[in-house]
């Protein structure tokens, strides 16, 4: 794998005045606290939450460099704050909350000094989407306002279309004032963004179609939101060839956003070696898979509607019988429900990489889905900490839902749930290969200089089978994202690899009263929030938080 040299970033003087200056005078060595009550931090998330949001004219985000300038100034004040807490008093829970506050200030502060995505990053002003994300908060970053059109119900009620039309006339107004804040050189994070806007044109095609010719004022705000669109998006093709400058964040960047905002032990280069082991894992053992089973007939894919809405059902069923039966979960009324509504529909037609898999064996997705568990949980069950209760911001929870969802796979492979299937145990292979390779083109991107294509190549020519095509949406709409949202690429294997160890480490606390279902019971209560922070919480280790170290 070849690497490039990459100029050192402007913004890390800046990073290392910023982490001396803000560091909370709670951690040891700190001095002068002037609280230790818990209900000051709860105070202050309650506020810090609202400054966080850009302030709005007519439902307008403001986002010119007027506005960020003074968040940018503001946000100094809220940190200085959080220093002033001393939390080291505190349960273990509630010293977790004070660091998910720390961290997402962080990530508001990461924003302001490299990420900047409302000055380089044109698919920060996309603001439809028609369909849900399976994460506590849509992936990456977007501006505030989005318009979440799977939270419609079709026909609209009259409430339901002025609500939707009102939050429409942003969109014209709002790409009209992106013209002017986006100033910033990134190429492909430029040309990238520009497809985003397109989509976006489309789904507001489609959704006219789905409100029917019986509301003359909303289709007129679709259209108007249509127009502007496509406005916007002729104009950032207008200024690509302006666009030379590479997009990645460099690795000493990347290295304090994994350990200030993501809260994980790692650095660029650690997760380089962890993501090539996994990567020589995954290949060994497929080909070992691949020699145990080569006497058994190959798994051939689902090709057509009916026979996918039949072993699709039935998969649910047979996942949730497994999981009762072995005693894996403690199951609530609302998850089977949550994880048989998101079924999909049958495509025809060339696979991408994730229904190569799934119309293979319906069964091995729905752990994946372990998505949908959370979500359910998230809103039946709400967390008791206020800190915890809603989505955290800056995508700081994907350790925890997407290291979990990705590990889920192999651990209920694992407890026997393809024995039946000995096909299926490629599968997983298949599934972890893939993640390794994409997440060495997260990396590469921002610690090499790698465009998104030579990280589409490298992630597609280390996928098995030729299953992650080039000429398929997949591979760069998912490098798009890591390139937009750096280290989500990696969450998914180094989330799994930390939930190893604190598995690992909690049955050997628990000795012979271990059981997974007692295990995941504990997990999944601590909440959506950074796999370390689960860990303090489970074991009492917080080493990569405050210091203490694993005896």
């Amino acid at each position: 794998m070849p690497r490039r040299s990459q100029s050192r970033t402007p913004f890390l003087l800046a990073a290392a005045l910023v982490v001396a200056g803000c560091a909370p005078t709670g951690a040891p060595g700190g001095a002068g606290a002037a609280s230790t009550r818990y209900e000051d931090l709860t105070k202050l998330f309650e506020e810090w939450r609202a400054f966080q949001k850009p302030k709005a004219t007519d439902l307008v985000p403001d986002y010119t460099s007027k506005a960020m300038a003074a968040q940018k100034a503001d946000l100094r004040t809220y940190q200085r704050r959080l220093a002033v807490i001393d939390p080291r008093g505190w349960p273990v829970a509630q010293q977790v909350d004070y660091h998910i506050v720390r961290a997402e200030m962080n990530g508001l502060d990461f924003d302001h000094r490299v990420l900047r995505p409302w000055a380089r990053n044109p698919a920060f002003y996309v603001s439809v989407f028609p369909s849900q994300s399976d994460q506590p908060a849509r992936e990456g970053h977007f501006a505030w306002g989005a318009i979440e059109i799977w939270q419609y119900q079709f026909p609209l009620t009259a409430e339901a279309a002025a609500d939707l039309g009102a939050k429409l006339k942003v969109i014209p107004k709002l790409l009209e004032q992106a013209k002017g804040n986006l100033v910033d050189n990134a190429r492909d994070i430029w040309v990238f963004g520009t497809e985003s806007v397109k989509e976006q044109s489309t789904n507001l095609e489609g959704l006219a179609a789905g409100v029917g010719s019986g509301n003359a004022s909303l289709l007129a705000d679709i259209q108007n939101a249509r127009d502007a669109t496509d406005r916007f998006h002729a104009w950032l093709e207008q200024q690509a060839p302006s666009k030379t400058g590479r997009s990645g964040i460099g690795t000493e960047n990347y290295d304090w956003y994994l350990k200030n905002v993501h809260l994980l032990p790692y650095t660029w280069a650690e997760e380089v070696t962890l993501m090539r082991r996994e990567l020589a894992r995954a290949h060994a053992a497929l080909r070992l898979e691949e020699q145990h089973n080569r006497r058994l007939p190959e798994q051939m894919p689902i090709t057509n509607a009916a026979e996918h809405a039949r072993r699709f059902n039935a998969g649910v069923t047979e996942y949730m019988t497994f999981l009762r039966d072995r005693d894996i979960l403690t199951l609530k009324n609302y998850m089977e429900p949550a994880l048989r509504a998101r079924g999909g529909r049958f495509r025809d037609g060339p696979r991408e990489f994730f229904t190569e898999v799934d119309y293979r064996d319906p069964v091995i997705m729905r752990t994946h889905g372990y998505h949908w568990f959370d979500l359910a949980r998230m809103a039946n069950e709400p967390h008791g900490s206020p800190i915890r209760r809603g989505p955290l911001l800056y995508n700081i929870f994907d350790s925890r839902t997407e290291g979990l969802a990705t590990g889920w796979e192999e651990t209920m492979m694992h407890a026997g749930l393809v024995d039946a299937r000995p096909r299926s145990r490629e599968l997983i292979y298949i599934l972890l290969a893939q993640r390794a390779a994409r997440a060495l083109g997260d990396l590469m991107m921002h610690g090499e200089g790698y465009s998104i294509e030579e990280a589409a190549k490298f992630a597609s020519s280390w996928t098995p089978r030729g299953w992650l095509r080039l000429d398929g949406r997949t591979v760069r709409h998912e490098q798009h994202l890591y390139l937009q949202q750096p280290a989500y690429g990696t969450s998914y294997v180094i989330g799994k690899i930390e939930i190893d160890r604190l598995m690992a480490e909690r049955a050997r606390q628990m000795g012979d009263q271990f059981t997974l279902r007692r295990f995941m019971a504990e997990f999944d209560a601590a909440g959506l929030i950074p796999i370390s922070l689960v860990r303090w919480e489970l074991t009492g280790l917080d080493d990569g938080i405050t210091g203490k170290t694993a005896p």
